[in-house]
């Protein structure tokens, strides 16, 4: 249960690092597919990208062949953000949040915060059967398996918290204004 729970919160926190707050971050774009070569890879496979102010993030190809690439996979992108091509470099100017976005973000950020969650719940559910098929099969003890599923469910418990705990720290900072 324990990995793919984890992997519920670390996909949390990608998801929650890629949403686009009102500042700037290297994660609204990193992950994002440009064509390289003939395939597809994320731009921080072949850019750096760094963040001059609060309100910029500058996406620099290590090819200069490839800016346009840059450029076409942002605009394509669902980020509605107006890339600059400088020749160099890619600009992006992120804009203030409006209080309707910032209310819609928030909305966004409970519905990742429940997909983990239900991701632990389906991983709990998982190992509470794998635990009655081992009894079942006379591999463990009934004894055995109530206190497993216990030590499962607090490890649930533990996890659901810290999803809530990220998704409140994330809502504070969208609405931070």
């Amino acid at each position: 249960m324990t990995t793919e729970a984890t992997k519920a919160i670390s996909h949390l926190e990608d998801e929650f690092t890629s949403l686009q707050v009102g500042r700037a971050s290297s994660g609204l774009v990193e992950n994002l597919m440009v064509e390289s070569y003939g395939t597809m890879q994320p731009v921080k496979a072949v850019a750096s990208i760094s963040v001059p102010d609060a309100k910029t993030v500058q996406i620099q190809p290590w090819d200069k062949s490839i800016l346009a690439a840059v450029e076409k996979a942002i605009r394509e992108s669902d980020l509605n953000l107006n890339p600059v091509n400088n020749g160099l470099a890619v600009i992006l100017a992120i804009p203030p949040l409006t209080e309707e976005r910032r209310r819609d973000l928030v909305k966004v950020v409970g519905q990742l915060a429940e997909e983990a969650k239900i991701s632990v719940r389906n991983a709990r559910h998982e190992a509470i059967n794998a635990l009655k098929k081992m009894e079942h099969e006379k591999e463990i003890r009934e004894d055995e398996r109530s206190r497993a599923e216990k030590q499962i469910q607090e490890k649930t418990d533990e996890l659901n918290t810290k999803i809530t705990e990220l998704a409140k720290k994330k809502e504070e900072l969208i609405m931070k204004i």
